[in-house]
């Protein structure tokens, strides 16, 4: 039985139980206007609509229809785990659905809800047809493979279908309160854990699976539920995960175990998953070792692999890692599920230990490699998102194209961007018993519980990330006690001032502690802080560990990293462009471009560039690298990297050339 709470939980993809050994949980926010309103209105009209049509026409439903017995053909896709994407799907709606639901902020907009909640029956309803009569699921094993089950572990991604059914189904029960998927999900998790254990537990199969999800989707289970078994089972799959049982690979997590790890490897999004789901079951538990091992991993990938636009990849052949400080431009991968997979990760962290970094890790992450991922329009999408695109680029098409993509033979990706912006406002806020802590802003309100079930509410007003001014207005806060409201003063902002009462305060005298600007006093309704981030456009080094961004700067303006685009500059491309870093930085903003951007302006050159020959090499006796920069004199337009590939193709840069 679920169960029983003193006060009503916040609806999101992470509900902390009762128990949970952790520093802050989550808050309830609702976005009401601003940059990450216009994006979610755009998922929630476009994107998300789209979905039933695309999962049709892909062939994922006639798959369900074909177990189910109520389709002929053949099984319709190249790989054996799109299921997954019908459950992401899912997902994105449940969540879309409660931001919907009566008493929400924003008004229901009638047929549109209606007719995505017809959609959501609809589709759960042929995946409960389809599930088998002990629990299992998966069509490609029930269609291609003749019901042969768990014999492909590396590659099958069994339990990863598992794993998206089951936070569908959580979803769907946290914004519904129905249980019909909810029973389809915790039937084919008693199913695994029918089959699923140790040595000497009796069960016929240790394994797991070459893709963790499975993991994670089992933690929040436990928390939907109270069921201890399917906590017991996500920390049995955490901890042999490196023993050999997929053939000792690092792609897959199992060339050393968890605990034992000093640096993220292998596959970029798996290796994420199942740290994600590490930090949940330190955070459920208690566990001293798991969490030491989140803490040790985070530092080591944002520290040596992580790219300026907080994407994730080297590797384009196997989607993984690539070693430290290999961090390639034109062939970063970056995919946008990894992008993903880091926020989900990032966030359990910040839960787990209430340090800020995490969240400034996300909110880059957000802005950038993340945001990348989906068009203006919400009907194109980029799988990989690379900081360079090369003059006379030519481009390979289908999973890893430069160029927007209406859908993709493994189409993981947009569904996956569609769920996350459906819930975004879940990884906004949190409270502990001292206050409410502000992680990301938007325009909106904030909401959440001190100790013994004190309500505290907070509005803000902003226009982030163009400007750097964030008004705070108290709507709600207990008459009889002071509380702290914590606000984060991002990583990447020089200078801050704050305004309380008649009080203005700068870092000098408002000190911030890892990472938090602590405001304590009794607060009553109407009081208001006002606090100024420095958004002033900034030059940016990298480590000189870096090879591929030696001798260059990128531009970043706020929590925006920005890139030159080819169709704003004619005249010719990009890769002879070097940028003039004496010549101050400009700004303007552009509400006729890409739905309004604020561009940074600077001064650069063309390179004078020798005339072709047969060999691309020279000697520096006479022509050393170190000679100033020389050629025709350009301003260069910097526009913010989310919105790269909106217009026509062309080249894209991240990091410029010094000389």
């Amino acid at each position: 039985m679920p169960r029983t709470r003193s006060t009503p939980p916040v609806t999101g993809p992470v509900r902390l139980g009762p128990g949970a050994h952790a520093t802050l949980r989550p808050a309830a926010v609702d976005v009401l206007a601003g940059f990450w309103h216009t994006r979610r209105e755009v998922n929630a009209h476009t994107s998300i609509p789209q979905g039933p049509g695309l999962l049709e026409s892909a062939g994922n439903l006639h798959n369900l229809r074909l177990v189910a017995g109520t389709a002929d053909g053949e099984f319709q896709g190249a790989y054996p785990f799109v299921d997954s994407d019908v459950y992401k799907w899912l997902e994105a709606a449940s969540w879309q659905l409660a931001q919907w639901a009566p008493g929400k902020a924003r008004p229901e907009p009638g047929a549109e809800a209606q007719q995505l909640a017809a959609d959501v029956d609809r589709i759960i309803a042929l995946v409960r047809a389809a599930q088998q009569s002990d629990g299992y699921l998966n069509t490609w094993f029930q269609v291609r493979k003749g019901g042969e089950r768990y014999q492909d572990l590396r590659w099958g991604h069994e339990l990863y279908c598992a794993g998206h059914l089951i936070q569908a189904a959580v979803a769907h029960h946290r914004a519904t309160g129905r249980e019909e998927l909810l029973n389809v999900a915790r039937r084919f998790a008693d199913q695994i854990d029918s089959v699923f254990g140790p040595p000497g537990s009796g069960k016929p199969i240790d394994g797991v699976d070459g893709h963790p999800e499975v993991e994670t989707a089992l933690v929040e289970l436990y928390r939907e539920t109270g069921e201890q078994r399917y906590l017991d089972l996500a920390g049995y799959f955490v901890d042999r995960f490196g023993h050999g049982l997929l053939g000792g690979e690092a792609y897959c997590q199992d060339r050393v175990p968890l605990r034992s790890a000093v640096n993220v490897e292998g596959h970029a999004v798996r290796q994420l998953y199942l740290l994600a789901a590490a930090a949940d079951l330190a955070t459920e538990t208690g566990d001293a070792g798991l969490r030491a091992a989140t803490e040790r991993l985070w530092h080591a990938m944002t520290a040596t692999k992580t790219h300026l636009t907080g994407g994730l990849g080297a590797h384009h052949d196997e989607e993984d890692f690539g070693d430290p400080f290999e961090l390639p431009n034109e062939r970063a991968y970056c995919e946008t599920c990894a992008a993903i997979a880091s926020i989900q990760w990032s966030w359990r962290m910040a839960l787990l230990t209430g340090e800020a970094r995490y969240s400034d890790l996300i909110e880059r992450t957000l802005y950038n490699g993340f945001l990348a991922g989906v068009s203006l329009d919400g009907e194109g999408w980029l799988y990989v998102n690379p900081l360079q695109v090369r003059d006379g680029h030519t481009d390979p098409g289908g999973d890893q194209s430069a160029r927007r993509t209406r859908w993709f033979r493994c189409a993981c990706c947009p569904p996956n961007v569609m769920r996350l912006l459906a819930g975004l406002e879940h990884y906004l806020s949190s409270t502990d018993t001292q206050g409410l802590q502000v992680h990301q802003y938007v325009t909106g309100r904030y909401s959440g519980d001190l100790d013994s079930g004190t309500p505290v509410a907070v509005s803000a007003r902003t226009d982030y990330p163009w400007q750097g001014a964030i008004t705070l207005t108290v709507e709600e806060s207990p008459a009889d006690r002071p509380w702290t409201l914590s606000l984060r003063i991002p990583q990447w902002c020089r200078t801050y001032r704050v305004r309380c009462d008649t009080r203005t305060y700068d870092e000098s005298d408002a000190p911030v502690t890892d990472g938090w600007l602590r405001l304590e006093r009794p607060w009553a309704t109407g009081d208001q802080v006002l606090l100024e981030l420095d958004i002033e456009p900034r030059l940016t080094a990298a480590d000189p560990r870096v090879d591929a961004v030696r001798g260059c700067v990128a531009i970043e303006r706020g929590p925006l990293v920005y890139c030159l685009e080819q169709v704003d500059h004619p005249g010719g491309g990009l890769d002879d462009i070097v940028i003039d870093t004496a010549h101050p930085l400009g700004v303007k903003h552009r509400p006729d471009l890409l739905g309004g951007v604020t561009t940074v302006v600077a001064a650069g050159h063309r390179r004078q560039i020798p005339a072709d020959g047969w060999w691309p090499y020279r000697s520096t006796d006479n022509a050393p690298d170190t000679a100033p920069p020389s050629g025709e004199p350009v301003e260069l337009t910097a526009v913010p990297y989310y919105v790269w590939a909106n217009r026509q193709d062309g080249s894209m840069r991240v990091w410029l050339p010094t000389s």
